[in-house]
């Protein structure tokens, strides 16, 4: 259940092409809410970095609860990724999820010429080395992994699919292109790509199209806004601040 809600966040809060649509300290802010409830907050931030001696990016991504939730349901996770600068291939990925009395540390540190993700679990205290077939990506450089791609390249009808791994296995992860919307959000109207996350209906997602969200069509790709329908209550996340995006945001 959580795994399938914190991979939608990482890809929404996320191919190569020349179109990268981030740079070093973009930061991006969201709002969460359950149902009427002000959940809480998630954040990104990019910064530059050298990692074995190449040159990366470091994101950094934060989600906590906030208010009412908080008194019942405490969370306070942490993300980090690192990822090759010019291939954008994940080298190392750090997730400290704290989720209620749910407490998870675990280190991924990925050798792509090998094709071996050793996984680090450092409350189980076990390492273990996974083999992959295809390039994968891990939940946080996944979302920086699709905005490499143009605004053009996502033509309605087609899908988008990136391999993420995650808790020892590989995650088939699909995104379908809707359309063109002009969508609504607090800095006022802008013009949207709808997409539609292919998720695992069951105890979580009320059908596999329970999700939508929207990203800006320009080569930004930021995403503005997530919908998603569960079996119980219903998630909303929508852009709440932004800071130093590549591309001018064009709202009117």
């Amino acid at each position: 259940m959580k795994k399938t809600i914190y991979i939608l966040i990482a890809v929404f809060i996320s191919a190569f092409s020349t179109a990268q649509g981030f740079q070093d300290k973009e930061f991006l802010r969201y709002r969460v809410h359950y149902g009427f409830l002000n959940a809480g907050f998630a954040s990104l931030k990019v910064t530059e970095t050298m990692y074995n001696g190449k040159q990366h990016y470091h994101v950094l991504g934060e989600g906590s609860s906030t208010g009412a939730v908080r008194a019942f349901f405490k969370v306070d996770d942490r993300y980090e990724t690192y990822f090759d600068k010019n291939k954008f291939t994940p080298s190392k990925f750090i997730r400290k999820v704290r989720e209620g009395k749910h407490e998870k540390d675990r280190v991924l540190t990925f050798d792509n010429q090998r094709k071996v993700v050793t996984v680090n679990d450092l409350r189980a205290k076990t390492v273990t080395n996974v083999r992959f077939e295809n390039q994968v990506q891990d939940m946080l450089s996944a979302f920086y992994y699709l905005r490499t791609k143009s605004n053009n390249d996502f033509k309605t009808g087609e899908f988008m699919k990136v391999d993420v791994f995650m808790d020892g296995e590989v995650y088939p992860f699909s995104l379908k292109v809707e359309g063109r919307e002009r969508i609504k959000t607090k800095f006022g109207y802008i013009n949207s790509i709808k997409l539609t996350p292919y998720v695992q209906a069951g105890r979580v997602f009320e059908a596999k199209e329970s999700v939508s969200m929207w990203v800006s069509d320009d080569l930004n790709l930021i995403p503005l806004k997530l919908k998603a329908n569960l079996v119980v209550g219903s998630l909303d996340m929508d852009l709440h601040n932004y800071r130093n995006v590549k591309y001018p945001l064009n709202f009117k």
